[in-house]
């Protein structure tokens, strides 16, 4: 009986050369060249890069804070480009500093309305770094903070190639400047991005892990 079924087996092997039912000797021949012969090579699409250093792929951002985007919900990045900027920025938890600056400047609803800018947001850690004195006191004096935050501000939506060597004149009146490559970038060569080009309904923005401040 098992016999039989491997004489099957061959036999369907061999059709593709010749009839099942010839001579012993043509099916034979024909299933033995069918198991000898190569097996057709299959492409497979290149994985998209995520190797530090590598070209940012267009529209999808980059660095190692990223991973802390939820994938969906709230502060997912589908969500994040439906609404402007500073409502988009309040629902991560990681820019709360921020978003409780912005608030205090009273600058929430002008970025909102702004079209086409790029904001550079310092994360909670870059906050920390200030001495907390002088946290406080620029967190009380809404001039100053405004001042700063402005300066975190640039118009038009920056692109990484913008950033591998720019000069941009931020809303605060100031200069900031921008260079690195790949995935690897750094602000006024203080401030590391570390989540970069994120879009929003009306702005594109990169985490960065220092605060920076105006001349």
């Amino acid at each position: 009986m098992k016999r039989k079924i491997l004489a099957v087996t061959v036999c369907g092997a061999a059709m593709v050369l010749t009839a099942c039912g010839s001579s012993g000797t043509a099916s034979s021949g024909a299933a033995q060249n069918a198991a000898t012969a190569p097996m057709p090579e299959v492409s497979s699409p290149a994985p998209e890069s995520s190797t530090p250093g590598a070209p940012p792929i267009p529209g999808k951002p980059f660095g190692p804070a990223c991973a802390a985007i939820p994938e969906t919900g709230k502060g997912s990045l589908e969500e994040m480009a439906k609404e402007p900027v500073a409502t988009a920025l309040a629902s991560n938890p990681e820019l709360s500093v921020f978003t409780k600056a912005v608030d205090k400047a009273d600058l929430a609803e002008k970025l909102n309305k702004k079209e086409d800018i790029t904001v550079f947001a310092p994360t909670n850690e870059a906050f920390a770094k200030i001495p907390a004195d002088q946290l406080e006191k620029a967190m009380k004096d809404e001039t100053l903070l405004t001042k700063i935050l402005k300066f975190h501000v640039v118009e038009g939506r920056k692109t990484p190639t913008d950033l591998q060597n720019g000069s941009f004149t931020t809303l605060e009146g100031g200069t900031i400047t921008t260079s690195g490559s790949g995935q690897e970038f750094k602000v006024d060569d203080k401030a590391n991005v570390v989540c970069g080009d994120i879009n929003t309904k009306n702005a594109t923005v990169y985490v960065i892990d220092s605060v920076l401040m105006p001349q």
